[in-house]
């Protein structure tokens, strides 16, 4: 929709607020629509009964018209709970009268769904009174079909025009309850989406290191359970650190550290097997997890990765420097628990370390 059209500016002044505290700004745009929708299907039958020269009826949509335009005006200059309250009485009374003057056949009486609809959608509190009213308008609805079996409508209408009628009745009642249920579906939806996007957002927070991005120890633990619990093939787990990273810190800073600890993780991302679970397990040392490799595969990996990790070359403002890892291996044996696995991967690190570091032990 253009800017500064007709359209943008009819609909940028059905949008508009009331101006009042504490009242919903889609309850008003709903009134206004679904007015101008009685508002429209009143001038349509106002020229039906005008080419159809019935006289009465023509009084009566007439009256219709007026008070649809009345109620839309009065929508900018009232609350919203009042316009609320006001388009349900008069819709209400407006079905009533209808069905006294035209009888069932033109299928007046299906605008009570409509309010049934409206009600229930407009106000997410109440429900005692949504269910007194939705009780009111069945009652309603079956006093009026018993009213017309026993008694002639005030305005007898030939069958052609009742089934003209009826489908323009019809075509209004459906118009009605897609605006309606549209409208307040929408927001519900939307409101949905931004629930199911933070919840996402706060899981991540829970799960990942903020600082790398990758797993934090929590999740690992989650992940590992689950995983060791229903191994069906091979699992290789690996703890490894970051070799001298105190005196990277030392050195240069730790925003350096910081951009080695990023470097690395990004490094785990690209260059390990894609289905390898990489977390930071804390501080310099990170958790490794092969799912479907064996030691061998995985050390075949980790060696590769060793090898690449010396090519990255980190400014360190003063001069350009090079890291290192160290690794600990373990084959899952299929029957040790979490703490045994990780404590015999710990156990292979500090091998590693003891024996001159940058080197995978398996």
């Amino acid at each position: 929709m253009k800017k500064d059209s007709v359209l943008s500016t009819i609909y940028e002044n059905i949008c508009r607020d009331t101006g009042k505290q504490n009242e919903s700004a889609k309850l008003i745009v709903v009134v206004r629509l679904l007015t101008l929708a009685m508002l429209i299907h009143s001038f349509v039958f106002c020229i039906l009964v005008a080419l159809t020269a019935h006289t009465g009826a023509l009084a009566f949509s007439l009256i219709s018209l007026v008070i649809f335009l009345a109620i839309f005006v009065s929508s900018y200059h009232c609350g919203t709970f009042v316009s609320y309250c006001i388009l349900n009485v008069c819709i209400l009374f407006w079905s009533v009268m209808n069905v006294y003057y035209f009888g069932w056949n033109i299928g007046i009486q299906h605008f009570l769904v409509v309010l049934l609809v409206f009600v229930f959608f407009s106000k997410y509190k109440h429900e005692r009174a949504k269910i007194l009213y939705a009780s009111f308008l069945f009652i309603l609805r079956l006093i009026l079909y018993y009213y017309c079996r026993s008694h002639k409508p005030l305005t007898v209408l030939d069958a052609d025009f009742s089934n003209a009628l009826q489908v323009i009745n019809s075509f209004f009642v459906f118009l009605s309850l897609g605006l309606v249920a549209y409208l307040f579906s929408t927001t519900t939806q939307e409101m949905e989406g931004k629930l199911i996007e933070y919840n996402r957002k706060l899981m991540k927070q829970a799960n990942t290191d903020t600082l790398t991005g990758l797993y934090n120890r929590r999740r690992t633990m989650e992940y590992l359970d689950s995983l060791l619990k229903n191994a069906e093939s091979q699992i290789s787990i690996c703890l490894c650190d970051i070799d001298h990273f105190k005196r990277v810190n030392d050195t240069y800073g730790h925003d350096v550290g910081d951009t080695v600890l990023t470097t690395i993780a990004e490094a785990f991302r690209k260059r390990l097997p894609p289905d390898t679970f990489v977390s930071r397990w804390g501080g310099e040392e990170f958790l490794l997890i092969f799912p479907r490799l064996n030691g061998d595969e995985a050390g075949t990996a980790l060696e590769i990765f060793r090898q690449k990790l010396r090519e990255i070359v980190f400014d360190g403002g003063s001069e350009k420097f090079t890291i290192s890892l160290t690794f600990g291996l373990v084959e899952y044996d299929f029957h040790s628990d979490i703490t045994t696995v990780l404590k015999e991967a710990d156990e292979k690190l500090y091998i590693g370390k003891e024996s001159g570091r940058d080197r995978v032990i398996f």
